[in-house]
């Protein structure tokens, strides 16, 4: 559970983070991918969820 609440922690960190340093490239982030298929913002999605479980398992390797 403490590992979840660490994750979800550094996310919202990072999320913050941009949002307060840069809402204007978030804004035309999501104008991008408005304009992106579905079926390649599901590619983008399952790519940003394989490099997450590379870096999660890479984090467990080195002993986090």
């Amino acid at each position: 559970m403490s590992w979840l609440l660490l994750g979800l922690g550094l996310v919202l960190m990072i999320e913050g983070l941009v949002y307060a340093l840069a809402p204007s490239v978030v804004e035309d982030l999501l104008e991008a991918l408005r304009q992106l298929p579905i079926d390649q913002r599901r590619v983008v999605g399952f790519l940003a969820l394989a490099l997450g479980v590379v870096l999660v398992l890479g984090a467990v390797s080195l002993g986090l």
